[in-house]
């Protein structure tokens, strides 16, 4: 069986591949790539692109992975995995506060909205920060990837000086993973959505 990922960057491919190498070598990736699809969900989702991403998720061969959070609601009632969902169920039940950092706005309803459920579901109310970095997307736009992962981590570093009270820290979005490796000294744990949405999209894989 093939496990599907819709991604709407193409950077989002070879992320997921050496993690699949990691992970499980050899097992069947089949890539969607629609930059098309986050541009369109930038002023809301409409009928049509709801309709589209959910034909696509109905004609996968397998279970489905999607890697971008703004259209993560939508993939998720048609039956897909949500990238940020295994995270923030993690985060949830670090049992502190949580600091969600993000750079696009589209993401930040959706985000927020999965994350209040499964502060809910884990039974913590130490309550959410966000942070905002949208001043920093134009960097991954434009393919600097390095210096993208660089300005988050300087950023998130000073913002949890001094802090004791938080649970842990998540990076929404699939491409600020790489800010994550930068900040694994921190006391606070910094989670990044790939490799635990990709771990959790497997176990959904029966052998046939």
């Amino acid at each position: 069986m093939t496990l599907t990922l819709i991604h709407t960057a193409e950077a989002h491919r070879a992320t997921f591949d050496r993690l699949r190498e990691s992970i499980a070598p050899g097992t069947a990736l089949h890539h969607v790539v629609r930059e098309d699809w986050l541009a369109r969900a930038q002023g809301g989702i409409d009928d049509d692109l709801a309709r589209e991403i959910t034909e696509a998720i109905a004609a996968a061969d397998g279970p489905v992975l999607c890697s971008c959070t703004t259209l993560g609601p939508v993939a998720e009632t048609a039956g897909a995995l949500r990238i940020d969902q295994p995270m923030m169920r993690e985060a949830a039940q670090s049992g502190g506060r949580v600091l969600m950092v993000y750079c696009l706005q589209s993401t930040e309803a959706p985000s927020l909205s999965l994350l209040r459920r499964e502060m809910d579901r884990a039974g913590n109310d130490s309550g959410i920060e966000l942070l905002f970095l949208g001043q920093y997307w134009p960097l991954f736009e434009a393919g600097r990837t390095e210096d993208f992962a660089v300005a988050i981590a300087t950023t998130v570093r000073e913002a949890t000086a001094d802090r004791d009270d938080l649970g842990a820290v998540v990076l929404a979005q699939a491409s600020m993973a790489t800010a994550a490796e930068r900040l694994t000294d921190l006391n606070t744990p910094v989670l990044a959505s790939p490799e635990l949405a990709l771990r959790a999209a497997l176990a959904r894989i029966t052998p046939a």
